[in-house]
C-alpha cells in the first residue's frame, strides 16, 4: 500500500429542475467520495478543476478546501461532499486534482479522474472515464 494515497469516486447528476436548456444553461451536481487508502493521516488543502463543455470552452477553478472544509482523513477514513457546476452545453467533462499534506509534512497531489456531465443520459452522466 502506498504511504500517501487518496481514492476518489465521483457520481455526477443532471439537475433538470435548475436548468434552462432554451437559455443554454445546464446545471449538474457531483458527489465526491475521498478515501484515505494510504498509511498516513493526510489533509486535503486545495482543489483544482477543469470544467469542459462540448464547445471546447474550459473553465479552470482553483480554491482552498472543498465546500468550505479542509478534511483531515486518517487511513481508511472517507469524506464525502456534493457540489455543482453549470455548462452552456448539455454535455461536458470535469477533471482535476486535490493538493494534500500528510501529517508527517509530505505534500502530494491526488488526481480526480475525468468524469462525464451528460444531460441527455438517463443516469445524468454517472460514469467516470479512465
Amino acid at each position: 500500500m502506498p504511504k500517501y494515497q487518496f481514492l476518489i469516486e465521483v457520481t455526477p447528476q443532471y439537475l433538470a429542475e435548475q436548468s434552462s436548456p432554451e437559455q443554454g444553461l445546464y446545471v449538474f451536481s457531483y458527489t465526491i467520495s475521498i478515501t484515505n487508502t494510504g498509511e498516513v493521516p493526510a489533509q486535503l488543502i486545495s482543489r483544482s478543476w477543469n470544467v469542459n463543455d462540448a464547445n471546447g470552452h474550459t473553465e479552470r477553478v482553483k480554491g482552498l478546501g472543498v465546500v468550505g472544509q479542509q478534511p483531515l482523513l486518517k487511513p481508511g477514513q472517507t469524506f464525502e461532499y456534493t457540489s455543482g457546476t453549470r455548462l452552456r452545453t448539455p454535455t461536458g467533462t470535469m477533471h482535476g486534482s486535490f493538493f494534500c499534506v500528510a501529517e508527517d509534512g509530505e505534500k502530494f497531489d491526488t488526481d480526480v479522474p475525468m468524469f462525464v456531465l451528460d444531460a441527455l443520459s438517463p443516469s445524468g452522466g454517472a460514469r467516470t472515464l479512465h
